[in-house]
């Protein structure tokens, strides 16, 4: 188990039961961490291309 799990589960344990979210609404709070945490830019960076291209791998593999 990676350190970070332990914080994925919580948000999953806090919000994966009751709520839906938008990714206009992650997309936002993502902007607002790195405004805070500036060192995080990179990485927030890559987390959000990687979501955002996950379709792209789907295609890759069918080729």
């Amino acid at each position: 188990m990676y350190f970070t799990d332990r914080g994925i589960e919580e948000l999953e344990k806090r919000r994966g039961e009751e709520e839906e979210v938008t990714f206009e609404w992650l997309a936002e709070q993502l902007r607002t961490f790195v405004d805070l945490n500036p060192d995080f830019e990179v990485p927030v960076e890559r987390l959000a291309t990687w979501l955002a291209r996950l379709d792209d791998e789907d295609e890759d593999d069918d080729e």
